[in-house]
């Protein structure tokens, strides 16, 4: 028996081995970078939108509204709260468990990786939750505050006109988030599938 030879195979697949695990290792570093930027990103999400609501209670002293209109805005402002503080458990429950779990394994980032993912949903759906919270008010504002001469410009206008301009204020509205979603979030989320994908391919 060839003891040398064995010797010298042994050692070229413990090295392999171990340079496999090693590039492994490099890649899962690599994940690192833009998680970090994720998780930056995601404080300082936390305090723009709460920035954002402490604004909005404003609104009504600011634009000088009636007392029912004030009473009607903070209707619409709790709701919007309401659907934001929910938003906000989830986003921060994500956010603490992401430091608590040790991302150095293929499955960690990829468990970050999709609930990342869902998280984007869920604050996309958010921002057309309150947009459409917000276009129910301002509707409600200019058919009441100003009804004479929101009668007087819907008389003007025709209903193939106005619904074209709902539809392209949505369409607008839903292009904003989805871009704003990926420039924020989506292109860094896109790296750590890469590192994702190419531990998959390698294992």
């Amino acid at each position: 028996m060839n003891f040398d030879k064995l010797k010298n195979e042994w050692n070229a697949d413990h090295s392999e081995e171990n340079n496999r695990i090693t590039g492994d290792m490099l890649k899962i570093k690599q994940a690192h970078t833009p998680i970090d930027i994720i998780r930056k990103k995601m404080k300082h999400e936390f305090f723009y939108q709460l920035v954002a609501l402490i604004i909005m209670s404003m609104f009504p002293y600011i634009i000088g509204f009636s007392t029912e209109m004030k009473l009607v805005y903070m209707i619409f402002y709790v709701i919007i709260c309401g659907f934001t503080t929910y938003y906000f458990l989830k986003f921060y429950r994500f956010y603490k468990n992401s430091y608590d779990m040790s991302l150095d394994s293929r499955k960690n980032i990829l468990w970050f990786f999709y609930e990342m993912k869902l998280n984007i949903e869920l604050y996309k759906a958010l921002t057309y939750i309150i947009v459409f919270i917000g276009l129910a008010f301002f509707a409600i504002y200019f058919l009441t505050e100003s009804a004479s001469m929101t009668v007087k410009i819907i008389n003007k206008l025709s209903p193939v006109y106005i619904l074209l301009n709902c539809f392209f204020s949505i369409l607008i509205i839903g292009v904003i988030t989805e871009l704003w979603a990926w420039y924020y979030y989506g292109k860094y989320l896109k790296q750590v599938k890469k590192v994702v994908d190419e531990l998959d391919f390698e294992n």
